[in-house]
């Protein structure tokens, strides 16, 4: 097939996405709210609850990350560093992963992530979001069953309330690196993520 009409045709998919984010955005609007308790999560400073990392706002993004043992998390970590302050003018962002508080701040000061950050330390936050499992499967296993993800919270009427989730994996829209790189004729996911290119 030529260029032109290769080309075509991929406008023509893409087309076909943008109306499929159009239905998705519909539904999202008609999600009822699933009311959640206030956990309790390790702070930098001592712990800290959910209610707490609202600040002052109304809604609340937490990416659900599976810690610098991950190069992929890695990877979107850095990503969501570039646009920190775009996503903080909308909502609170907070960064959440198992990494103990005191590995968190060597690891992001390593990557210079200005972005706040929180620990599950032992609490069931993100098992009870969906965003760690066991099962037998070793290859969780190897990861502690941590899932990566975001969970979009409102509070609204003294309560606070999960509106949206979703997980991340290689080659979804949450990562501008494999959309790019999905241009490339072997496509996105031939490449894998490291810590450093050096």
């Amino acid at each position: 097939m030529t260029y032109d009409r290769s080309m075509a045709a991929l406008n023509a998919k893409r087309k076909d996405i943008e109306a499929l984010q159009g239905e998705l955005r519909a539904l999202q609007a008609k999600v009822q709210p699933q009311a959640v308790d206030d956990y309790v999560l390790a702070g930098w400073n001592g712990p800290v609850r959910l209610s707490e990392l609202f600040g002052d706002r109304r809604d609340l993004i937490v990416i659900h990350n599976m810690g610098a043992g991950c190069p992929s998390c890695t990877m979107w970590a850095d990503g969501f560093n570039g646009v920190y302050d775009h996503l903080a003018a909308r909502a609170a962002f907070v960064v959440a992963s198992p990494d103990q508080v005191e590995a968190q701040k060597r690891f992001a000061a390593s990557r210079g992530w200005r972005f706040p950050m929180v620990s599950y330390d032992g609490g069931r936050f993100a098992e009870d979001m969906g965003f760690r499992h066991r099962d037998d499967d070793p290859t969780d296993e190897a990861m502690g069953g941590w899932n990566a993800g975001v969970s979009i919270f409102r509070r609204d009427g003294g309560r606070i309330w999960r509106v949206s989730d979703a997980e991340f994996g290689e080659g979804d829209g949450f990562c501008v690196v494999y959309s790019l790189f999905d241009l490339f004729p072997e496509g996105g996911l031939t490449w894998q993520p490291r810590y450093s290119y050096a």
